[in-house]
């Protein structure tokens, strides 16, 4: 397959750098993949991918590793978009959609990422990579790396939910848990690098995982007719899917793919337990400050610092889109007025664009006939710890009271 990469470029200043070289920042700052696109457009068609396998390497074109060999792979197949009819009602929204990322092989939207950066360091012959983690991107590294052959690290807070710390242990990773929070565990990977000899994996400080991420804008416009909604609403931590959507739209746009130039508002979702992208927004400051003492239930919205601030602020503004922090205490609430609506298995990170879905249509910023579509990043089975059930018991099976089952 032909490859069209022709440089990386460092965001912070647009910096052309050898894409044969394994990259981590630039300036302690994020790096884009670039490509040739008049050659990409001269090579393929939207009609073209119609033959394709339903996987996100159908976009190969548009993805970095040079050759198939080098590619590792679960199966990470297209993933559906759902209309949410009881749910928009509830709403008060007429046309919402969600993309549910839990149907990918990892549980969760982490899998994009992670085969996209882990097949680019088989492609450059590394051997041990390490990533902090505040839950499902440390075990869908893990699960990746071991599908390669690679030694792998993880480093995540101690409070992590459970079932990313077995889920990353499982594949064969060797796990930490940190008493601090995800920004101490990338200090220590940061710190770890020259004595261990590792990659470092962290979300933005190297320029592959955005590409995989990218798939998910792909993906949406191919299944959309090359049509795109009036408003996504993402939840952020580290932020990369925003990013990648976005650079999506803009490659789309330039390959005359898209049936319209009018992209979405992009709405970046945070919890207000840890709402530095949301302070910076409404600040009109490009860059944003740690936020202290960060606490929230939805683990991947914990990432009191983003090194891809600036990023994510310039897609959010250059879309006319906004940030909002929401509820945090709500967000279990949330969680199961989706699931009941539409029996969506909606993550807390999602359960938190629900809230903010009902705050911005209340306040008039989105209007009831726009199409609305935001992300399940995860499935809600990963994090059993968010709903404390109390379900009423039948002590004799052979003497039930129908009328207190009706009324249970």
């Amino acid at each position: 397959m032909p490859h069209f990469v022709t440089h990386l470029e460092g965001a912070i200043d647009g910096a052309r750098l050898d894409p044969n070289v394994a990259h981590t920042l630039h300036k302690d700052r994020p790096i884009w993949v670039r490509y040739d696109l008049d050659a990409v457009r001269r090579a393929v068609t939207p009609a073209d991918l119609q033959s394709r396998p339903p996987t996100l390497w159908r976009y190969r074109e548009l993805l970095p590793p040079k050759d198939d060999a080098s590619i590792v792979s679960l199966g990470e197949g297209m993933t559906t978009i759902l209309r949410c009819p009881r749910l928009g009602q509830a709403i008060g929204l007429d046309n919402l959609w969600i993309k549910d990322e839990s149907q990918l092989p990892t549980g969760s939207f982490k899998s994009r990422g992670q085969t996209v950066a882990i097949s680019m360091c088989k492609q450059f012959g590394v051997k041990r990579v390490a990533i902090p983690t505040a839950g499902n991107a440390g075990g869908a590294m893990a699960a990746y790396a071991a599908r390669a052959g690679m030694e792998a690290y993880v480093f995540m807070p101690a409070d992590t939910p459970v079932i990313n710390q077995f889920e990353a242990a499982l594949c064969g990773a060797k796990v930490f848990l940190v008493d601090g929070l995800i920004n101490d565990c990338g200090k220590i990977v940061r710190a770890g690098t020259a004595a261990m000899q590792w990659f470092d994996i962290s979300t933005l400080k190297e320029p592959y995982r955005i590409e995989g991420k990218k798939t998910m804008g792909l993906e949406l416009a191919e299944q959309s007719g090359w049509t795109l909604p009036d408003v996504i609403l993402y939840p952020t931590g580290g932020g990369t899917g925003l990013v990648g959507m976005w650079k999506a739209f803009a490659e789309l746009r330039e390959l005359g793919w898209l049936k319209s130039d009018k992209l979405p508002r992009m709405v970046s979702v945070q919890s207000d337990g840890c709402a530095p992208i949301v302070r910076a927004f409404e600040s009109g400051s490009r860059f944003a400050n740690l936020f202290p003492n960060a606490k929230t239930i939805a683990s991947g919205l914990r990432v009191p610092v983003a090194v891809g601030d600036f990023i994510i602020l310039d897609a959010i503004r250059e879309s006319g889109g906004t940030a909002i922090a929401v509820e945090d205490g709500k967000i279990t609430e949330w969680m199961q007025l989706a699931c009941g609506a539409e029996g969506i298995a909606v993550c807390p990170e999602s359960a938190a664009c629900v809230g903010a879905a009902i705050k911005l249509k209340e306040s008039g910023w989105i209007r009831p006939d726009e199409k609305v579509l935001l992300f399940n990043c995860g499935a809600a089975q990963k994090y059993p710890h968010t709903l404390k059930l109390d379900l009423p018991r039948i002590a004799d099976p052979a003497k039930v009271d129908w009328d207190w089952v009706s009324r249970a």
